[in-house]
């Protein structure tokens, strides 16, 4: 094999060998030791070259010795420039300029890909298996960086896998797309990459926090409230849990509760989980949440509270919290929290309502009766990342009694939060927080809600909730559909399909029993051809079989004709089971 010179300059030829020794500093001897370009950058002679060093190889992995061809050069290539420029392509960082062109055409794939508006006739999901789609995705890191060509194919396979939230015929999850202006907002925190916990890192952002907090309490009625932004309603309910229990027995933040009695948590049979988990973390234990049962709607019947209540106080539990719940996550149920706030403030009991779903309902003065109450409980839970549309992941905590958020959570850390700063530390926030990070999650709910206004939230909510009642009314007039609660309370709407060969026989187990298997049919098929998503399941406690149920938000903003859609497919790929 003929070696490759490199025609210099002035006319001098030198072998690759020659050229890169004379550069680097090394022996000819030692030159076998380097095998590939990112050996020769991190060399210790190459940091400080001796005379001018120039980048001959394009990839960090070309082999420095063994070339076909000969490689000659008739003026000097442009050289490697300084060592931290070197470094900065060693590390994959990127060059001065190219973050622009970079996150330009990742936004252009994003708007191919469907992440944003897709058009109906594209699929909602392109779905592989995990085995599928592990061969699919270079998912394996390795030791060298990857080109932006390849980290922007990389990219849009990603797009091309996801589930498009933001397609009008998902219906699967407690939220959807999200509002353009919350991404906006998203996007700018994002770039931003501050911490909300005190004001001189975050000023401006600890303000908006502060006027949207404001602004949602006057909403839930709280007078003179507080609040904080959480990750995600679990989270907030926590926060609700943890409180309720500081108000009961402060001393329990100090001494703990080893030495008490067991406390009791009250909820409904169609609470949320995280109440459950909530318990665990907490101390307080599973076996002391105790679930409350529930009317045909789903509701908790405040009689059987009442009940419960004296049951666990003859055990000698303390009865400290009742978590109500304003949108159940299957049947989007709404207990009477009137009805509930009553025996709370009788009983000196805390009323926590987990609004995470049914919250949105507060902005519209057609449903906000839906929530009577809500003013009398102590806390709220509320997820704009729900049917609001906010970009995930954004959760609000309120809470009426202002004070007691710090109180039950402050640490006092020194370098955090000192007392001799130079602007008001009222401002500093992080300490009525249980995190020390904590992300910049009310300035895209802030910017949203500047750019529509208390009108244009409201009739988002109003539109969507309109579109479930339509749905509703599709399904009682259809021939092979039946609702599960005849009552639509929030944007749930739960139903049963009936195939043709099950219809006009005999309702028996067995036959329920084959009911039970036609939603995981169905859903399979919808997914795999990627028409619509729609969530099932069963409820136990109330002996009820599969059903599905269909979720609409507000964005995008629902229509009828995605209403019809929804049963169109269900029925399309459903009429031939068990013929």
């Amino acid at each position: 094999m003929k070696k490759t010179r490199i025609q210099m300059s002035r006319g001098r030829s030198l072998t690759i060998s020659e050229f890169f020794c004379g550069a680097v500093g090394l022996e000819r001897s030692q030159l076998s030791l380097v095998r590939t370009f990112e050996e020769l950058l991190l060399a210790p002679n190459f940091l400080e070259p001796h005379g001018q060093c120039w980048d001959i190889l394009p990839h960090p992995n070309a082999r420095l010795i063994v070339v076909p061809e000969p490689l000659l050069l008739s003026h000097p290539p442009p050289p490697l420039g300084t060592r931290r420029t070197r470094l900065a392509r060693l590390s994959g960082e990127m060059a001065e300029g190219k973050l622009e062109v970079f996150l330009s055409r990742l936004t252009q794939l994003l708007k191919e890909g469907g992440a944003f508006n897709p058009h109906t006739d594209t699929p909602v999901v392109q779905f592989l298996p995990p085995d599928k789609l592990k061969e699919a995705l270079p998912l394996e890191l390795g030791p060298t960086p990857s080109s932006d060509e390849e980290l922007l194919s990389l990219c849009q396979d990603v797009i091309k896998y996801s589930v498009k939230t933001s397609h009008h015929h998902f219906h699967n999850q407690l939220y959807s797309g999200t509002d353009p202006y919350g991404l906006a907002g998203a996007w700018l925190t994002e770039a931003l990459n501050t911490n909300q916990h005190t004001f001189e890192v975050s000023p401006v952002f600890t303000l908006v926090e502060d006027a949207m907090l404001k602004h949602i309490l006057r909403f839930v009625g709280y007078e003179d409230g507080d609040g904080i932004f959480s990750p995600g309603g679990s989270m907030s309910n926590m926060y609700g849990m943890v409180l309720a229990r500081y108000r009961f027995m402060p001393k329990t933040k100090t001494k703990g509760i080893s030495q008490l009695p067991p406390f009791a948590v009250f909820v409904s049979e169609e609470s949320h989980y995280s109440i459950m988990k909530g318990a665990h973390w907490l101390g307080i234990g599973t076996d002391n949440v105790i679930k409350v049962s529930t009317d045909s709607a789903g509701r908790m019947i405040p009689d059987e509270l009442s009940r419960s209540i004296d049951m666990i106080v003859a055990e000698g539990k303390i009865p400290f919290l009742v978590v109500a719940t304003a949108g159940s996550t299957v049947l989007g149920a709404f207990d009477p929290l009137d009805q509930l706030a009553d025996i709370c403030e009788r009983l000196n009991i805390w009323l926590h309502v987990d609004a995470c779903w049914g919250g949105s309902l507060m902005l519209s003065r057609k449903y906000s009766h839906i929530l009577n109450g809500l003013s009398r409980s102590d806390s709220v839970s509320w997820n704009p990342h729900k049917m609001l549309g906010a970009p995930l992941q954004c959760s609000a905590f309120l809470i009426k009694e202002k004070g007691l958020l710090h109180q039950c959570n402050s640490a006092s850390a020194t370098y955090l939060f000192q007392q001799d700063k130079f602007y008001d530390i009222s401002y500093d926030t992080g300490d009525k927080s249980i995190q020390c990070g904590r992300k910049v999650d009310a300035f895209k709910l802030w910017l949203m809600w500047k750019a529509r206004g208390d009108i244009g939230l409201e009739r988002l909510v109003d539109n969507t909730m309109e579109c479930a009642r339509y749905l509703r009314d599709q399904i009682v007039n259809r021939p092979g559909f039946r609702m599960v609660v005849p009552e639509v309370q929030c944007t749930n709407v739960c139903f049963w399909y009936i195939p043709p060969a099950l219809r006009g026989e005999e309702e028996s187990d067995e036959w329920w029993n084959k009911v039970h298997t036609v939603a995981p049919k169905i859903k399979e098929r919808l997914v795999r051809s990627g028409t619509l998503m729609i969530g099932y399941q069963p409820l136990a406690h109330k002996n009820l079989k599969n059903f599905f149920r269909a979720v609409s938000a507000c964005h995008p903003p629902p229509t009828t004709a995605d209403m019809d859609h929804t049963l169109t497919e269900i029925e399309r790929h459903g009429k031939d089971l068990f013929t």
